[in-house]
């Protein structure tokens, strides 16, 4: 197969050579499957031995809790926003500030969201009576307030922009000592690794063995689950307008439903990168994988045309005859699932179905390193799943910049892979998990 970069040829030689090699907005157009697939008698990705592996450390998992003083310094409501995994991190570093803070925790408040099409709050998602069995003795749960207190908000603090080193008794606990009710959203740039190790027990228990689905929920997800033939690959494959406006990148060939829905999501503060700094910009792995693309490196990595994959991905995904036309049985909760309950279920229940089949998938893959793909790679590894992969925007990004083509791209996207994979690369969450030498 010829990797061939989808540009015009203009005016001098000299000129055209500098945007084949340079240009940032070119799209690999990536030829039928038949002639660039690898050697058939190869083992796939996953056969590649691993010499490092994440585990949950012991500390937290086998050690003697430090007593819960006995009395709280007040109550803490975890405020979170964004899509459900963005959530539930934010909850998990809340748990771990409340009992940084010697505080008790109040049920989090989810953010009610038109863009997100959400309405569900913790409880439509989470088993309530469960998460507070589970963190007995690791941190102070209440599922309602004092009447004293109950009657009034919470004090606001935010802590969700601020950068360096945010010290949350130094900046918070004041204001919880004042108001004895508070609401937070975690700042973003936390150091974790500072915290006393009984806070950051709370926090990996709150993350990786307090969190289950509703009933109900975990219900639908094991009938979705059921219904894959398996053995399945779960593929996270992230190319929705938004995420490509989000990314300031320029694709080449996409169909003109596909680019008007772009611009539309671009609005005037993502225009696109140009020039030398959108070259700079795609070879750091910025520019999300179109499903094309995503197709040409599962054949690289040896994954056959007739694998099984369950889509995990979300409404208005682009393009997806790129994927679909080379792997053939694929696999979505929409045509998995009927019925009005299904229909009814809005951005925080799907994601949480997506969550429920990628940690039990046989394999996982994907092609963006967001929140979702961080824990669900947290939660294979707690759960001993090792088969979990993301592909390489940058690797894809460089390879293709170089011009290689052919045989020697996918020898390159193999090579960079393997040694992902082997190592243990970004499969978990270091706050948490350890290394473990094979």
């Amino acid at each position: 197969m010829r990797v061939k970069p989808l540009f015009v040829i203009i005016s001098t030689l000299s000129f055209s050579l500098a945007v084949v090699l340079l240009s940032p907005s070119t799209q690999v157009l990536l030829p039928s499957h038949s002639s660039n697939s690898p050697n058939r008698t190869k083992s796939d990705i996953w056969s590649v031995k691993r010499i490092m592996e994440w585990r949950p450390c012991n500390w937290w998992l086998q050690s003697h809790l430090t007593p819960l003083p006995a009395k709280s310094n007040g109550y803490i409501r975890v405020d979170c926003y964004g899509g459900l995994n963005q959530m539930r991190r934010d909850f998990c570093d809340g748990v771990g500030i409340a009992r940084l803070l010697n505080a008790t925790l109040v049920l989090p408040k989810f953010e009610v969201a038109a863009y997100w099409n959400e309405s569900s709050g913790f409880a439509d998602v989470f088993d309530v009576n469960y998460f507070i069995k589970r963190m007995n003795g690791f941190v102070k749960v209440v599922r309602d307030l004092p009447l004293q207190i109950s009657s009034k908000e919470p004090y606001r603090v935010d802590c969700s922009k601020r950068k360096g080193q945010f010290d949350y008794i130094e900046r918070v606990l004041p204001s919880l000592l004042k108001y004895h009710y508070i609401s937070i959203t975690p700042a973003m740039s936390q150091r974790r690794d500072r915290y006393p190790q009984y806070a950051k027990a709370a926090l990996c228990q709150a993350c990786y063995s307090a969190l289950r689905l509703t009933k109900s929920l975990e219900k639908k997800a094991t009938e979705l689950l059921e219904a894959i033939p398996k053995p399945f690959l779960s593929l996270h494959l992230r190319f929705e307008p938004d995420m490509v406006a989000y990314s300031q990148c320029q694709y080449s060939n996409l169909s003109p439903t596909s680019m008007e829905a772009i611009e539309a999501a671009r609005g005037d503060d993502r225009k696109p990168w140009t020039g030398e700094a959108a070259c700079i910009w795609r070879k750091r792995g910025k520019c999300p994988l179109t499903p094309n693309e995503t197709a040409f490196i599962l054949q690289a990595l040896c994954i056959p045309s007739n694998t099984n994959i369950y889509l995990a991905a979300g409404d208005g995904l682009m393009e997806i005859e790129g994927l679909t036309s080379i792997y053939t049985n694929v696999f979505t909760k929409s045509a998995l699932l009927s019925g009005e309950d299904f229909k009814s279920m809005h951005g925080n229940t799907k994601a949480a179905l997506d969550y429920y089949v990628s940690i039990n998938s046989d394999s996982y893959m994907a092609t963006h390193f967001g929140n979702m793909d961080k824990m669900v790679a947290a939660m294979r590894a707690f759960k001993g799943l090792y088969k979990t992969l993301f592909l390489s925007r940058r690797a894809f990004a460089e390879f293709t910049s170089e011009g290689l083509e052919g045989k020697q791209l996918t020898q390159a996207l193999w090579k960079a892979h393997k040694d992902d994979f082997s190592n243990g690369r970004g499969s978990a969450l270091p706050d948490c998990f350890c290394e473990f030498k094979l």
